[in-house]
């Protein structure tokens, strides 16, 4: 029902990626829906936010997010019924778990070596080129050597066309980003996973895993928003105990 990240994370920092699979909703969002804003039953979707905080065990609700491609990424200090306007968290609070929702953009997870701090990113590529990781590397009271990464299920580089514009964005950014994008006809296949390593890299987080899934191929686990147009969201969580 869910991936475990393979990351060495200190013992106390847990975190998973949902998929598509259990859950109650139907139609085009068919499995466990966690997204409230795509067109499901809301009732449904709760059932589903219900059920996996049961089944994860936690005693406090994720502080769910309205993501806007934006790179705002907030301090969550309590737990919050109402959602939570940014596309990324960060906490040092224990038992109150981030998350981002995604169906194609990158979820970057984040915790320090010592295992006090965590964070949560929604990482379409607007909010890469405009440096979302960057701020929720910031957010962190220890520089990014003492900081790991993993990459949850995005779109894979061979599936992520974008157009001239969005390249231009980033190697305006960093020339080296020319190595994430390979041409494809008029357009170019955009590798997230790299870009992101990218950026990572670029604030001296050198510890970085996962990346190897992608949600566009894999129709039987995950969501895919550029596959399918109306479909559900999977979750990627983290927390500290």
């Amino acid at each position: 029902m869910w991936i475990v990240p393979d990351w060495p994370a200190p013992a106390n920092v847990k975190a998973i990626a949902t998929t598509r699979e259990g859950g109650n909703s139907a139609g085009p969002y068919q499995g466990l829906n966690l997204g409230n804003h795509v067109g499901d039953d809301p009732e449904v979707v709760l059932q589903n936010r219900q059920c996996l905080q049961q089944q994860l065990g936690l005693d406090t609700a994720p502080v769910w997010l309205n993501q806007t491609h934006s790179i705002d990424v907030v301090d969550l200090e309590q737990p919050s019924v109402e959602a939570v306007d940014a596309d990324g968290s960060y906490t040092a609070q224990k038992h109150l778990p981030c998350v981002v929702m995604t169906a194609d953009c990158l979820p970057v997870i984040l915790c320090d070596r010592q295992g006090t701090q965590v964070a949560a990113v929604h990482a379409g590529w607007r909010g890469l080129v405009d440096g979302i990781i960057e701020q929720a590397v910031a957010k962190f009271s220890v520089p990014g050597s003492e900081i790991m990464a993993w990459l949850g299920p995005a779109i894979g580089p061979l599936a992520f066309e974008v157009g001239g514009e969005v390249r231009e964005q980033f190697l305006a950014h960093d020339p080296a980003a020319t190595d994430a994008f390979k041409p494809h006809g008029e357009k170019w296949l955009a590798d997230l996973y790299l870009l992101a390593r990218q950026r990572l890299a670029s604030v001296s987080v050198g510890e970085v895993f996962g990346g190897e899934a992608c949600t566009y191929a894999d129709a039987g686990q995950f969501y895919s928003y550029r596959r399918d147009g109306v479909t559900g969201r999977q979750a990627t969580l983290i927390w500290l105990e």
